[in-house]
């Protein structure tokens, strides 16, 4: 079993910058694959990024060269930095985990909101 907890969502302008934190709890971290996912009120939940175990990523076009997720094994933490910030990025944003062999998020956070202002 593992829990999710987001922290570092708030309000910025347009252009700005974000970092969103989620801290795993349990065991097994190291070997998970970590995501994060956002939703628009209205809009389905749709992802953002992944990355592995071995810190390799994947990112949605819409995100790619302004988001970055990294990883730290030793404090079980993913954190997402959110550049060049547009309101269309304005969401819940949540974090997701799954083991390598699944092929959909297996646990979830409760959420941090995002919004940017235009």
């Amino acid at each position: 079993q593992v829990e999710l907890v987001e922290s570092g969502g708030g309000l910025v302008q347009a252009g700005g910058s974000l970092r969103l934190s989620c801290a795993a709890y349990g065991s097994g971290f190291s070997i998970l694959v970590m995501g994060w996912y956002r939703q628009a009120p209205g809009k389905q939940r749709e992802w953002v990024g992944t990355i592995t175990p071995g810190s390799s990523t994947g990112y949605a076009d819409s995100v790619k060269g302004r988001f970055t997720i990294s990883r730290d094994n030793a404090k079980n933490m993913v954190y997402l930095q959110m550049n060049s910030l547009k309101p269309e990025d304005s969401a819940v944003y949540y974090c997701s985990a799954q083991s390598l062999r699944d092929t959909q998020p297996t646990y979830w956070g409760e959420g941090t909101q995002v919004t940017v202002s235009s």
